[in-house]
């Protein structure tokens, strides 16, 4: 199944309320994750099960090492106005302080951490806008984990956020350990993450 993409009626000039209104009002299948990329309103399929598998692996890593006020969200919506953008990445690190706020999301910069696992019908989204997005926003570590990369699968993780571009801080292929600096100071092996 491909992603299903939905523009608002006025796209060219809508002010992000009026696009929040509308990916608020968005009536998708259950189990669909609804995003704003780009100002548009997008409809993706449930991930399947070895995508779900790598996040929980990683999910249950990160709680090994992060603070007792701090969560890890798999539906959590960041918003990122200054991009039109409303993203619900595969796992967000946030304090639990960030969610005390009414409403269905948090300000991407609330965010320590966000993790992206791609998935075939989706997988530039995660690669480029949603790059963009998160550089912009300032989340201090991006970790895209690509098992749709050509060529190879890959983990990448992108930090040091600046005039909304990220540097590459370090590139492994699937099999190989790669490590998330402070605040976390984890080591991931990426062995176990299943080749789609």
């Amino acid at each position: 199944m491909s992603a299903l993409t939905v523009e608002p009626p006025t796209a060219q000039g809508q002010e992000w309320d009026d696009v929040v209104r509308i990916w608020e009002e968005t009536d998708a299948p259950e189990g669909c994750k609804v995003e704003i990329i780009e100002g548009i309103v997008t409809v993706s399929p449930t991930p399947a099960n070895n995508h779900n598998d790598v996040a929980d692996t990683v999910q249950r890593r990160l709680y090994t090492v992060i603070p007792e006020h701090w969560g890890i969200y798999q539906t959590l919506a960041v918003a990122i106005p200054s991009r039109l953008g409303m993203f619900i990445p595969d796992l967000v690190v946030a304090p639990r302080s960030a969610l005390r706020e009414s409403g269905n999301d948090i300000p991407a910069a609330a965010a320590e951490l966000v993790v992206e696992i791609t998935s075939k019908s989706n997988a530039n989204h995660d690669r480029i806008e949603k790059l963009h997005g998160y550089a912009t926003a300032g989340v201090p570590l991006y970790l895209l984990l690509d098992s749709w990369h050509s060529g190879r699968p890959t983990a990448t993780l992108y930090g040091e956020p600046k005039n909304a571009m990220y540097r590459v801080l370090d590139t492994v292929k699937y099999g190989e350990e790669i490590h998330l600096p402070a605040p976390f100071d984890l080591t991931i092996d990426t062995c176990a993450f299943p080749v789609s």
